[in-house]
C-alpha cells in the first residue's frame, strides 16, 4: 500500500498539504494529481454522517476541484468586473471623471461595489469598507437574501465550493482588491485617503499570484501626522507639537501577532489600545465580518497612536501598532520581520504546553532582548512580570477594557524605558521583501526629483526662493508699477511713459535672472521624461519639497511658541523695559519668516509662467525653451493637476501665461464647454477639503499651509452621465480664505469679485450658522460687478454653511434665511442706487434661491483630533451637495474655453481699473462714506467763503494803507468763530448721525483734514495778503522815487536853462 492509500484511511488536511508541498519540491506531479483527487472526494463527501464528528477545516488552493472551477470561472466575470483591472489598473484620472451620483441605498451590486468603495472613500466616508452587496447573479444561489460578492476566483487559480459562495463577502477583501487593481499612483491616493478615515494600513502585502511579500512604501509617502508628545520637566509636564512625513517618523512599533486560532479578537483588542470609540482595526464584530476571506491572511497592517497632549491620552508619545493577519504559524516570513523591527512584541496563544511549535516560537521570542508580551486566552492568571521585561497575561472569564487597561499599563513601562525606534523607511533594507519604490520608473522620476531637491537642501525657504526663483521676486515690484499704470494723476502721458518703462526694465531683469539651476533641471525633466515618469518626478518633487517645509515650519512655530511665552510673562508682569520691545519685535520677525515659510511646486510653475510673461514681451534670445512651457503646463492640466490662476502672493492674475496655457488646452482638447464652479470663503473654513472630498481633487488642506490665490482643476464628465449635461468639462476653482491675518480689505474684496465673476456657480462656504462674515464681502461683488458693465456676467451662488451639528438646523433657521434674504436685498437696492442701476434685489445680479440654496454640513470630524476619523454625516453632506450643483449645471450650457480665456482677461482687466468700490467693507459704508464726503465739502465750504469776506475786509484796510502787516495768529483769531461752528457742526454730524457707529472709523482723519484745511486757507490768504501789501510797498516805493525824479528832472532844466 503506498503513501496516498494510507491518507486514505486517516484523512488529514494538513497532512496533505505538506505532503503536496513535498511532492512538488521533488517533481512527483503525478502523486500530486492524486492528492488533490483525494481531497476532493473527501470534500464532496464532508456532508456524510461518518464525517460529522471530524475537525472542521479550511480549504486551501490545493484541495479545490478543478471542474467547480470552470464553473465558477464562467460566471466570475459577470459578478466582479475587475479581472481586467488586475493587468490595467485603476488610475487616478478613473476617479476625477464626474460620474453618476453615490448610491446611499443599504445595499450595492456586485457589479458596483469596487467604485462606489472607491467614492466614498474619496469623500471620507469611513463607512465604505462596510458597503453590503446584494446578489445580482440567480446562477450562483437561488436565496434571494444572500448578500453575496464572489471575488475569491479572481487571484486563485481554483474556485471554491457552492457553499462558500452563499456567505458573506468579507470587507477587507474588498479593499484588497481595490488596492490590487489599482496603479501606484491610486494605490497612494486610497491608502492617504484610509489614513485621513483613521483606518490601519497594509505594510506587507503577499502578492495574490506569485505570493512574493511587497511592502508598498510608496503609498505612505503623502501622509503626514500631527501629534502633542508629553514629557516631565521640571517637575511639570512639557508638551511639543510634532509633524513628521509618516514615512520619516521614529516612533516604537508594537507588533501584535497570534499562534493558533483563539476564541477572542487580536484586532478587536488593539483597537481599544487605540481608539475605543472607532474601529482601526478590522475585526470579528465589525459590520460584514466572516470568516472566510481569500486576500488578508497573511497582510501585516500598521496604525499610528497619536497622542493630543491631554491627560487623557493613552500613550504620551507616537507609537505604530502593527497586526499580522491569521495564524502567524503559517507566514513565518512576515512574522520574523516584524519581530526584528518592533519595540515590543505581543503574542496571542490559546494555551502554553510543551511541544505545541507555538510554544517553541515563544521560547526563541523569550531569548530575545527585546520585551515580549505573552497573552493566554485559556488562563485565568492576571499580569506577571517575568524576567528582561517580559510578561505573560490571562484572558479567561476578564473583560475587553481591563485587559486593555492593564496591557496599556504594562506598554507605558516598558516604553519609557530606552527601546529601539521603528521607520517605515527602513523597510526598504529589509531582504526578501519587494518595494513598490524599486520600480525603475519610480526611481527615474526620483532620481530626477532628487537632483531638483539636492539643490536647495539646507537652506531656508526664504533663500531657497530669493535665489532659484528671482522672477517672482521681480514680480511684486511689476505688479505694483502696473496697478499704478491704471490709476494715473497729474501729467498722465508722462508718467504713463515712465512706469511702461519700469515695467520693460523688470522684464528685461526677468528674463536676465531666469536661469537658475533649479529651473533649468525642473523644466528639463519635464521635456524629456515619460509620461509615467513625469507623473513621478512630480509626485517625488512634491513629497520632498514638503519635508523640507514641514521641518523649516515645525522649527518656526517651535521658536514661536517660545517666544511669545516669553512675551506674555513679561506682559504679565507689567514689565515695559527695552527687553519687552526686543521680544515683540523678534516675535514679528517670526511672524514674517512664518508667512513666507511655504515653498511648493505651485512656487516652481509660477516662476514658469513669470519667465515666459517676461521672455514673450521682451522677445530676448534664451537658450531656455521657454516657448514650450504653456504646452508643458496644459498637458499637466489635461491630466489633472492644479493650475495657478491668481498669484496668492502678488495679488496678480498673469494674464497672457493663462492665455496661452488655456490656447494650448484647446488646441488639445478642442474647444470644448466648461462649467465653472468656484468657492469662496473665509480662512480655515474647510474650502478645500470639501472640493477633495466632493470630486477627488488635490488643492492643498493643511492648516500650515492653506491655499494661497486661486487655483483651477479640469474635471471630464464621464461618458455614462454626458449626455444629460451641455458641456464637457467642469472647472473648479479653489481660492484662498477671505479675513486672513495679513490680508487688506481691498485685496479680499478683489478676489471675491474676480472668483464670483469667472464662475457660473459660486459656493459661498461659511463657518457656522451664521452669515454675517460673507454679507460684507457679497454687497462690494454687488456693487462691482454694478461698476463693471462693460464685463457681462451671470453668476449664481449657494451658500454652505459648515460645523452645523445639530441636523434640524435647517427647519430652525427659517427665519435666519427670512433675514438673510431681506439683508442681501436691501443691500442690493443701496448699491443699484448708489451706481444708478435697475436693481431691486440681490438675485438680479448673482442668482440666488434662499429656499433652495442654502445647505448645512455637520463638523467634519467625529471626535476631537488627531485620532478622530471623519463624520459619516459630512460624507452625506458633500454628496448631496454635489448632487444639487450637478442638478443645477444640467439647465447651464457652461461657457467655452476660449470664452473662458477672454472672461478672464475681461474680468481682471475690469477689476484693475475699479479702485474706489474695493477700499469699503460693504454697500452701506460706501454710501456712508459718499454723505461724509458732501458734508465735509460743506464744512470746508463754509470755512472758505468766511476766509473770503476776512480776506476783502483786510484787502480793503490795506488798500487804504491802513495795514502794513498780516499776522498769522490775526488771521486764525478772526475765522475761529466759524471755525468753532464747523468743528461743532461735525461733532454733531459723527456723534448724532443715524450711521455713527460706521462714521467713527473716519472721524479722526477727517478732523485732521478740516484742521488741515484751515491751515492751508490762512497760509494761502496770509500769502496773497502779503503779495498786496508787498505790491502797495511797491507803489508807495514807485511813487516817492517818481516826485524825487520829478524834482531832478527839474533842477536839470533849470540849470540847462542858465547855460544857454
Amino acid at each position: 500500500m503506498d503513501t496516498v492509500d494510507k491518507m486514505k484511511e486517516t484523512y488529514n488536511e494538513n497532512l496533505v498539504k505538506k505532503t503536496i508541498e513535498v511532492l512538488r519540491v521533488i517533481k512527483r506531479n503525478d502523486l500530486v494529481e492524486r492528492l488533490v483527487s483525494l481531497a476532493s472526494k473527501v470534500t464532496l463527501n464532508m456532508d456524510k454522517p461518518e464525517y460529522k464528528d471530524k475537525e472542521s477545516f479550511d480549504f486551501s488552493e490545493e484541495i479545490c476541484g478543478t471542474e467547480q472551477h470552470k464553473r465558477e470561472s464562467k460566471i466570475l466575470p459577470t459578478r466582479f468586473p475587475l479581472q481586467d483591472k488586475y493587468e490595467q489598473k485603476f488610475s487616478p484620472a478613473d476617479l476625477l471623471k464626474i460620474g453618476p451620483p453615490v448610491k446611499q441605498s443599504h445595499d450595492t451590486s456586485e457589479k458596483d461595489l469596487a467604485h462606489i468603495f472607491l467614492q466614498r472613500l474619496m469623500m471620507l466616508d469611513y463607512r465604505a469598507r462596510y458597503s453590503p452587496v446584494r446578489q445580482d447573479n440567480p446562477v450562483v444561489s437561488g436565496s434571494q437574501s444572500v448578500l453575496v460578492f464572489n471575488i475569491y476566483n479572481m487571484f486563485s487559480d481554483s474556485a471554491v465550493s457552492d457553499n462558500s459562495l452563499q456567505s458573506y463577502m468579507h470587507p477587507m477583501d474588498v479593499q484588497m482588491a481595490v488596492f490590487h487593481c489599482s496603479d501606484s499612483f491610486l494605490k497612494q491616493t486610497v491608502i492617504t485617503k484610509l489614513s485621513q478615515c483613521q483606518y490601519v494600513l497594509p505594510l506587507l502585502v503577499p502578492d495574490p499570484v506569485t505570493k512574493d511579500i511587497e511592502c508598498p512604501l510608496w503609498t505612505f509617502r503623502q501622509i503626514k501626522k500631527t501629534w502633542k508628545k508629553t514629557q516631565i520637566k521640571d517637575n511639570s509636564h512639557a508638551i511639543t507639537m510634532k509633524t513628521v512625513p509618516i514615512c520619516k517618523a521614529e516612533t516604537p512599533m508594537v507588533f501584535f501577532f497570534r499562534l493558533g486560532s483563539l476564541p477572542v479578537s487580536k484586532s478587536q483588542l488593539m483597537n481599544t489600545l487605540i481608539n475605543d470609540r472607532h474601529s482601526t482595526f478590522f475585526d470579528r464584530n465589525s459590520p460584514g465580518s466572516s470568516k472566510s476571506h481569500l486576500l488578508m491572511d497573511g497582510v501585516a497592517e500598521i496604525a499610528w497612536y497619536c497622542p493630543a497632549g491631554k491627560p487623557n491620552d493613552s500613550f504620551t508619545d507616537c507609537i505604530a501598532f502593527c497586526n499580522l493577519h491569521g495564524d502567524a504559524l503559517s507566514f513565518e516570513k512576515q512574522r520574523e520581520i516584524l519581530i526584528e523591527k518592533s519595540s515590543v512584541n505581543v503574542v496571542l496563544v490559546p494555551t502554553l504546553e510543551k511541544g505545541q511549535k507555538s510554544t517553541t516560537v515563544i521560547q526563541d521570542l523569550y531569548k530575545l532582548p527585546k520585551p515580549l508580551i505573552i497573552l493566554i486566552t485559556d488562563s485565568v492568571c492576571g499580569a506577571v512580570q517575568m524576567k528582561n521585561n517580559n510578561y505573560k497575561m490571562g484572558l479567561k472569564h476578564r473583560s475587553q477594557p481591563d485587559v486593555s487597561g492593564e496591557l496599556r499599563g504594562i506598554m507605558r513601562k516598558i516604553l519609557s524605558e530606552p527601546h529601539r525606534s521603528f521607520q517605515l523607511e527602513s523597510m526598504a533594507e529589509v531582504s526578501g521583501v519587494t518595494v513598490d519604490e524599486d520600480d525603475e520608473v519610480c526611481k527615474t522620476g526620483k532620481a530626477a526629483a532628487m537632483k531638483l531637491v539636492n539643490m536647495v537642501q539646507g537652506m531656508e525657504i526664504s533663500n531657497i526662493k530669493y535665489t532659484f526663483l528671482p522672477c517672482q521676486d521681480l514680480c511684486h515690484e511689476w505688479c505694483k508699477i502696473n496697478k499704478e499704470l491704471h490709476h494715473l494723476k497729474g501729467n498722465i502721458e508722462q508718467e504713463k511713459s515712465q512706469k511702461l518703462h519700469k515695467l520693460r526694465i523688470i522684464r528685461q531683469n526677468q528674463c536676465e535672472a531666469s536661469c537658475s539651476e533649479l529651473m533649468k533641471s525642473f523644466t528639463e525633466s519635464l521635456l524629456s521624461l515619460e509620461s509615467k515618469e513625469k507623473e513621478y518626478f512630480l509626485k517625488w518633487t512634491q513629497i520632498l519639497i514638503d519635508a523640507l517645509s514641514t521641518e523649516d515650519i515645525s522649527l518656526i512655530l517651535q521658536s514661536y511658541d517660545e517666544k511669545w511665552t516669553e512675551v506674555l510673562t513679561l506682559k504679565k508682569k507689567h514689565d515695559k523695559s527695552d527687553l519687552l520691545t526686543s521680544k515683540q519685535t523678534e516675535l514679528e520677525k517670526l511672524s514674517q519668516k512664518l508667512q513666507s515659510a511655504t515653498f511648493g511646486l505651485e512656487h516652481i510653475f509660477r516662476e514658469m509662467g513669470q519667465i515666459y510673461e517676461a521672455h514673450r514681451e521682451v522677445q530676448a534670445e534664451s537658450r531656455h525653451d521657454w516657448a514650450k512651457y504653456p504646452e508643458l503646463a496644459a498637458d499637466l492640466m489635461i491630466s489633472g493637476h492644479p493650475v495657478e490662476l491668481m498669484d496668492g502672493d502678488a495679488g496678480h492674475v498673469p494674464l497672457t501665461w493663462l492665455s496661452s496655457l488655456l490656447d494650448e488646452v484647446i488646441k488639445k482638447l478642442g474647444d470644448q464647454r466648461v462649467f465653472v464652479l468656484s468657492v469662496l470663503g473665509v480662512q480655515s473654513s474647510g474650502k478645500s477639503t470639501m472640493l477633495n472630498a466632493m470630486f477627488g481633487l488635490k488643492f492643498a488642506v493643511s492648516a500650515g499651509r492653506c491655499t494661497k490665490g486661486a487655483f483651477m482643476q479640469l474635471l471630464e464628465v464621464s461618458e455614462e452621465i454626458k449626455k444629460d449635461f451641455k458641456f464637457e468639462y467642469v472647472l473648479v476653482v479653489d481660492t484662498e480664505g477671505l479675513k486672513a491675518g495679513t490680508a487688506t480689505l481691498h485685496h479680499d474684496n478683489e478676489l471675491a469679485t474676480f472668483v464670483v465673476g469667472l464662475g457660473n456657480m459660486t459656493l459661498i462656504n461659511i463657518f457656522g450658522e451664521t452669515p454675517a462674515d460673507m454679507h460684507d464681502v457679497l454687497q462690494i461683488v454687488v456693487q462691482a460687478f454694478m461698476r463693471m458693465k462693460k464685463v457681462k456676467l451671470s453668476p449664481s451662488c449657494v451658500f454652505v454653511h459648515q460645523n452645523v451639528p445639530d441636523i434640524t438646523a435647517a427647519e430652525k433657521n427659517m427665519d435666519g434665511k427670512r433675514r438673510l434674504q431681506e439683508k442681501l436685498d436691501q443691500m442690493a437696492q443701496l448699491a443699484a442706487k448708489e451706481e444708478s442701476c435697475d436693481a431691486e434685489c440681490f438675485s438680479d445680479v448673482i442668482a440666488f434661491d434662499v429656499q433652495t440654496d442654502v445647505k448645512y454640513f455637520a463638523q467634519l470630524w467625529e471626535g476631537s483630533p488627531p485620532m478622530a476619523p471623519p463624520n459619516p454625516g459630512y460624507s452625506e453632506s458633500i454628496q448631496e451637495l454635489k448632487n444639487i450643483i450637478l442638478s443645477k449645471a444640467k439647465q447651464s450650457t457652461g461657457i467655452t474655453i476660449s470664452h473662458f480665456n477672454r472672461k478672464i482677461q475681461d474680468l481682471w482687466k475690469a477689476l484693475m481699473n475699479e479702485q474706489f468700490v474695493f477700499s469699503f467693507k460693504n454697500t452701506l459704508e460706501i454710501a456712508v462714506y459718499r454723505r461724509l464726503e458732501v458734508e465735509y465739502g460743506n464744512w470746508t465750504w463754509a470755512l472758505r467763503s468766511n476766509m473770503l469776506a476776512i480776506e476783502n475786509e483786510l484787502h480793503t484796510i490795506i488798500e487804504n494803507g491802513n495795514l502794513n502787516k498780516v499776522e498769522h495768529s490775526d488771521l486764525f483769531n478772526k475765522m475761529s468763530n466759524k471755525y468753532k461752528e464747523v468743528e461743532k457742526d461735525m461733532t454733531k454730524y459723527f456723534e448724532d448721525d443715524r450711521d455713527k457707529e460706521m462714521l467713527v472709523q473716519w472721524r479722526g482723519r477727517f478732523e485732521n483734514k478740516i484742521k488741515e484745511f484751515q491751515e492751508e486757507l490762512v497760509r494761502g490768504v496770509e500769502r496773497k495778503l502779503d503779495e498786496v501789501i508787498q505790491q502797495k510797498k511797491a507803489c508807495k516805493k514807485l511813487d516817492d522815487k517818481k516826485t524825487e525824479f520829478e524834482n531832478k528832472l527839474l533842477q536839470k532844466s533849470k540849470e540847462l536853462a542858465h547855460q544857454l
